[in-house]
């Protein structure tokens, strides 16, 4: 039953993203921003962390995900380090998955050989 739901979860941000393409017709940078926005206000709400127990992966794989864990690491750092562990918290969540991004898209261009 846990993968229709994380079928369902994560269907249902895809499709909220490809509405954001096709009938507001945004571009991809606004979407992602759109969604990685709306993940960070859900988790600032508290429902984040709620969603990812029912959905798992199919709440923690969508871009939302990212949103979650900027304000999941700034929230906690907070409660340990004050107002310094905003800062820290969001790069201490976050690091490796820009790092990897970062890492995974040189190797790509190295490869690629992209014109331009």
């Amino acid at each position: 039953m846990i993968y229709l739901w994380a079928f369902l979860v994560g269907g249902a941000i895809c499709v909220i993203g490809q509405i954001c393409f096709d009938i507001f017709k945004l571009t991809p940078a606004h979407t992602m921003t759109y969604l990685v926005v709306a993940g960070a206000i859900i988790e600032g709400l508290g429902f984040y962390d709620p969603l990812i127990e029912f959905a798992g992966a199919g709440a923690t794989v969508p871009i939302t995900s990212f949103g979650n864990a900027l304000v999941h690491g700034a929230m906690s750092e907070y409660d340990k380090n004050g107002w310094i562990g905003i800062i820290t918290g969001i790069f201490k969540i976050t690091s490796a998955g820009i790092s990897a991004a970062i890492i995974f898209s040189f190797i790509a261009a190295l490869i690629a050989k992209p014109k331009g």
